[in-house]
């Protein structure tokens, strides 16, 4: 359907190459990261593969943007967008709570089971008489058959000073969203500046977190089942805080040139929802990850 500003017709775009373009990025994203992984080193799939997603992101935020300021959306369609973007969040609820799960798993029932609690002795004696059930698994010099970190990060570090930004984050996305509502452009662009300025900041403790853990605390994701459940929640949740930030990078941009306006800005909603959300899944991390 060419673009038109009859509010009774859904709209429906032309087809596209984008949902293919990503499907190939995310692919060699992928790809990248577990050759990456397994080699010890980067491989030249890998910044491919991010390239890619950067080419996908310019240009499929540019196709829907152009859609949008051209007036091509009826309430129909805004009310299906945040249907779409309510059942988005839900399905990364559920990738979260799979690793949760995981985590919960490994630190409740495997390692109480391999140190002999319940009816599972046998299971002790059987397999691993020498192991301790205590959470965080750790290095134990004694065994040479588990290699462990010889610490791990506390939670009244780097930790809990990304808490308190990502909550002040939260903060003042919600002030940028109200000053949205009221069309106050200036209190907006600052808010919002505000926002994506500490969303780096907690990608820039995190890897100094990480370049911690690897070259003082000796905890990698080769270590043990407590190093891959920090590495793989806490290293998912940094990628859903660049995309988030990339996201309100891009919103800032549009709200300076005015493409908002009180009634219409479905766009920064979804990405302030979206933030939220990652806020929540770091105060989960924090509490199950780093403190208990």
């Amino acid at each position: 359907m060419s673009s038109s500003t009859n509010h009774d017709v859904y709209f429906i775009p032309e087809p596209s190459k984008w949902p293919v373009v990503g499907t190939i990025a995310l692919t060699t994203t992928v790809i990248g990261s577990v050759t990456s992984i397994h080699a010890g080193s980067v491989n030249l799939i890998l910044p491919v593969g991010f390239l890619m997603i950067a080419y996908l992101f310019f240009g499929w935020f540019g196709a829907v943007i152009k859609e949008s300021m051209s007036d091509v959306y009826n309430a129909q369609v805004d009310k299906s967008f945040r249907i779409g973007m309510l059942w988005f969040i839900f399905s990364e609820v559920m990738f979260f709570a799979a690793f949760f799960g995981a985590l919960f798993y490994a630190r409740t029932i495997a390692v109480q089971w391999l140190g002999g609690s319940s009816n599972n002795a046998m299971t002790h004696e059987m397999l691993w008489p020498a192991f301790e059930a205590v959470w965080p698994v750790m290095t134990n010099p004694d065994n040479v058959k588990f290699a462990g970190p010889s610490e791990v990060i506390p939670a009244s570090g780097l930790p809990a000073w990304n808490t308190a930004i990502l909550l002040l984050s939260s903060v003042t996305v919600t002030f940028a969203h109200h000053a949205l509502r009221k069309d106050h452009r200036k209190p907006l662009i600052m808010w919002l500046a505000a926002t994506v300025a500490l969303g780096c900041i907690f990608l820039v403790l995190q890897a100094e977190e990480y370049i911690h853990a690897y070259s003082d605390l000796g905890l990698t994701m080769e270590s043990g089942i407590y190093g891959s459940t920090f590495f793989m929640l806490t290293g998912f949740h940094g990628f859903h805080v660049t995309m988030g930030t990339t996201m309100l990078f891009v919103m800032l941009i549009r709200s300076i040139k005015g493409h908002f306006t009180a009634e219409k800005h479905f766009a920064f909603e979804a990405v302030a929802w979206y933030w939220h959300f990652v806020d929540v899944v770091w105060l989960g991390l924090f509490i199950f990850v780093y403190w208990l």
